[in-house]
């Protein structure tokens, strides 16, 4: 298998082009715990990447079908926020040459992210990758989100290539079935933790850092 005909790079972008996830995984919690909920890093590790209607589906198989998953969401958003605005949003390593690399090579590139797009899109322009990108796909535009192939199929399907012509990058377990089951090519950049055994025979390419990636266009 070769990255030769490769036409598209659609890219995650929570914990794959932004460094979020470390962001969410310290602030769920904290939401969690103001409603009076116990809610551990097991659990959030498990939810990474995953879109509607399963995220929601499995908070209420957690805490009960009268569970209040969008309030949570808005508690959870408002910690963030504050978070950014104190912190800043980080881009991961290797982000910006990797793009700079695709662009100079005439490779299309695109977004397909869990997130909605209005926020996709503010991050993006926060730190500097929003004009890098011929689209921005949100899970938004589909009625299943990750770990279903459908936000992958659709992206291609707007970038004018089939599956195989694509590779996706992924940090997390749901976006990477997402996009091996849409038929993509799959590159793995770990993101707070290390793949298991389950999903090892999905990705084409593990790497520490975006601009590894670049070695294996070449």
């Amino acid at each position: 298998m070769s990255l030769e005909n490769i036409k598209a790079f659609i890219f995650d972008l929570d914990g794959t082009l932004i460094d979020t996830e470390k962001i969410y995984r310290q602030v769920w919690p904290q939401a969690m715990k103001s409603l009076g909920y116990e809610y551990t890093d097991v659990q959030y590790l498990s939810m990474r990447s995953l879109g509607r209607p399963y995220a929601p589906a499995k908070f209420k198989e957690w805490y009960g079908q009268d569970f209040d998953y969008d309030g949570a969401r808005r508690v959870r958003k408002g910690l963030f926020d504050a978070y950014v605005a104190e912190h800043g949003i980080e881009i991961k390593k290797g982000a910006i040459e990797l793009l700079e690399y695709l662009r100079s090579k005439g490779i299309v590139t695109a977004i397909a992210t869990a997130t909605d797009l209005d926020r996709a899109e503010e991050y993006l322009k926060f730190v500097g990758l929003y004009g890098y990108f011929d689209k921005v796909i949100s899970a938004t535009m589909v009625d299943e989100g990750k770990p279903s192939p459908k936000i992958y199929q659709y992206a291609s399907m707007e970038l004018g290539f089939e599956p195989s012509e694509c590779v996706a990058v992924e940090d997390a377990p749901n976006g990477i079935k997402s996009a091996y089951s849409a038929g993509l090519k799959v590159i793995m950049v770990p993101d707070q933790t290390e793949p298991e055994e389950d999903i090892m025979h999905m990705f084409y390419a593990k790497v520490e850092s975006l601009d590894q990636i670049i070695g294996l266009v070449e």
